[in-house]
């Protein structure tokens, strides 16, 4: 009997999860556990991603990753940062995250998966903005209000290239 590798992974996986589970009940890690628990995480399912070429692990491995990365580093090493950095730090951290999904496709699986660079890059505008502050943060509140029209602007392109296309069979006709 053949035993699947996705199976093998998904076993790992719970073991993984269950043996940090168990540590942390016995084991005093705070106040570092609680920060390392969604890294851990993300990492485990990264790792079982690149281990079965499985974008299904990737894709929360990277989000988990990313938002750990984030709290992470706003509760620890950089808890000294005052105002909006902390937010800023945090939106990159998850922004990584999104564009790690898209890296370890590219290394690992057969298709690369471009669409977590949508997301990823919206919020590392964000942060950036935020972080950069002054006119770039300026440009992202009036972005946040004139984002409608670029929703309105798709959608007509969208129906005038399906009446054009029409237009054009009905000529063949």
């Amino acid at each position: 009997m053949k035993e699947n590798k996705n199976e093998r992974i998904g076993g790992i996986l719970l073991i993984s999860l269950g043996l940090l589970a168990l540590l942390g009940q016995f084991v005093d890690l705070s106040p570092w556990m609680g920060l390392l628990v969604l890294p851990t995480i993300g990492g485990i399912f990264l790792l079982a991603g690149i281990f079965s070429r499985n974008i299904g692990f990737l894709i929360p491995g990277g989000i988990l990753s990313g938002i750990g990365l984030g709290a992470f580093l706003i509760e620890g090493p950089l808890s000294h940062l005052e105002g909006d950095a902390d937010g800023a730090i945090f939106m990159l951290s998850f922004a990584f995250g999104w564009a790690l999904i898209t890296i370890l496709s590219a290394l690992f699986t057969k298709q690369t998966q471009w669409w977590p660079l949508i997301p990823g890059s919206i919020m590392a505008l964000i942060g950036g903005g935020i972080l950069i502050g002054g006119v770039f943060f300026s440009a992202l509140e009036l972005l946040g209000k004139i984002w409608p029209l670029f929703l309105i602007l798709g959608g007509a392109y969208i129906l005038f290239k399906g009446y054009r296309s029409s237009e054009v069979a009905m000529k063949i006709k």
